[in-house]
């Protein structure tokens, strides 16, 4: 019987963080207490949001709402990285960063959490930003996911190419 695998990634749904940015945004110009604020939410380059604002209050208040849009589209907010509110002038700016992929630094400690806590026949193998993770039984796969999934990771992790 062959090995049973999946693969571990830490991906976005580009479309959904589009949807949410535009949701967002839409709110921003809408809400009353944004009136007058110039509080707006765009990407920067591919994997870059910005949020800019004349208050610096208001700036974090458009972040919250952005974030709120990620939830509700399903995205982890370990998927996104916000900086601190930086002032220029009479601006103040929020730079968020989109995380995909797994560092060799991360996935060697999810490596070593899947030898030590997960079921003895499941291999854990590193390729490029991923992990496979193979094993004959199907059931030990589904042990390590539901380890995964219970443990506090700092990265949004999926689990792909079950077979």
């Amino acid at each position: 019987m062959a090995d049973s695998s999946f693969d571990v990634v830490s991906k976005v749904d580009r479309q959904e963080v589009a949807n949410a940015l535009n949701q967002a945004s839409k709110e921003l110009s809408q809400r009353y207490d944004f009136r007058g604020t110039n509080t707006t939410v765009e990407f920067s380059g591919e994997d870059k949001v910005v949020l800019t604002s004349d208050a610096e209050e208001r700036v974090k208040a458009g972040l919250e709402v952005f974030q709120e849009k990620l939830i509700k589209r399903g995205i982890s907010l370990k998927a996104f990285d916000a900086g601190d509110p930086v002032g220029s002038g009479k601006q103040f700016k929020i730079t968020g960063t989109l995380v995909e992929g797994i560092a060799s630094d991360q996935a060697k400690k999810i490596s070593k959490l899947i030898r030590d806590e997960g079921p003895k026949s499941v291999k854990a193998q590193i390729q490029g930003d991923e992990l496979r993770v193979s094993s004959k039984s199907r059931d030990d796969l589904q042990a390590v996911q539901a380890l995964l999934k219970g443990a506090d990771l700092d990265l949004a992790l999926q689990f792909v190419n079950y077979r």
